[in-house]
């Protein structure tokens, strides 16, 4: 039989970004609706789309090898993986999500000492049980199964619940006091897999491609022809510490190629034409592997 790794990719808002970001890599992985097994361009796949707050006590038992969840998740979980590394994306900006302790705008409780024999609603229960312990505070914690904001202040006094923007925090009068995890997902094996030699290169090269496909993300290839005799000028200008340079078959001329930001190109093409480039070309990547 042919190796198989298995990997479980997050269900729910992550969904549609972690296979985009599969895309970039080069896998190309095909969701059906009614099917939580999905099939991909690589045979040595084996897939499965698992809720990201379930995929780390899979891990952890061995029913799969690696995936793809939050750090906030595998804290949860409490297990012991293999963190291959972070994979710095969210479902909607590229900021982490956030855990947060929060209560009503008016409400009396200002720091988590003031939670002392209150209650907290919150789908994290372990993480809430850990954050109240390091501070010496004892306070009943009961599971939400979602709609966490509406149930303050007249089911509970204060919820910890996940945002990225604030957005919803806002939009429900009620306001953070503190933060208790910033999360980010990560990419992560089962230890026993990730002895496994054949998995363990398998994982490293997934991992590798993915990484190298988030670091270009938001960055452009820019590549243009300089008159020599303006190219310590360009360089200046260019946010780079290596560019590459070629000769062309004019020698009073040379080629200039970088990767720099999106966001700086609108303003700094113009200024490389005022110094004499010509044939400007910018370029999206897919991956950049350093």
């Amino acid at each position: 039989m042919s190796n198989k790794l298995k990997i479980a990719l997050p269900k729910g808002s992550l969904q549609e970004p972690t296979l985009e970001l599969l895309k970039k890599a080069g896998y190309n992985v095909h969701v059906s609706s009614r099917n939580y097994r999905p099939t991909s361009d690589d045979s040595e796949l084996d897939i499965y789309l698992i809720r990201a707050q379930e995929i780390g006590r899979y891990l952890g038992q061995g029913f799969i090898d690696c995936g793809i969840t939050g750090l906030d998740w595998a804290y949860e979980n409490g297990v012991d993986l293999a963190d291959i590394g972070e994979l710095a994306y969210s479902k909607v900006t590229a900021r982490p999500t956030k855990w947060v302790l929060v209560v009503p705008q008016d409400s009396p409780i200002q720091t988590v000492k003031d939670l002392q024999g209150k209650r907290i609603a919150t789908e994290a229960i372990g993480m809430t049980e850990r954050y109240l312990a390091e501070h010496g505070v004892e306070a009943k914690i009961e599971f939400s199964w979602g709609a966490t904001e509406v149930k303050v202040p007249d089911l509970v006094d204060a919820i910890v619940d996940v945002t990225e923007t604030g957005s919803s925090i806002r939009a429900n009068n009620l306001r953070i006091v503190d933060t208790l995890l910033s999360s980010y997902p990560h990419f992560y094996a089962n230890p026993e897999s990730y002895q496994d030699e054949w998995k363990k290169a398998k994982i490293d090269k997934l991992f590798l491609l993915l990484y190298g496909a988030l670091r270009a993300k938001d960055e452009v290839g820019l590549k243009m022809n300089i008159p020599k005799a303006n190219l310590d000028a360009v360089l200046e200008k260019l946010p780079v510490e290596r560019p590459t340079i070629s000769a062309l078959t004019d020698e009073a001329w040379v080629a200039i190629e970088v990767i720099i930001s999106e966001k700086i190109v609108r303003d700094i093409i113009p200024e490389l034409k005022s110094l004499g480039a010509e044939d400007i070309i910018e370029y999206p990547l897919n991956k950049i592997v350093a």
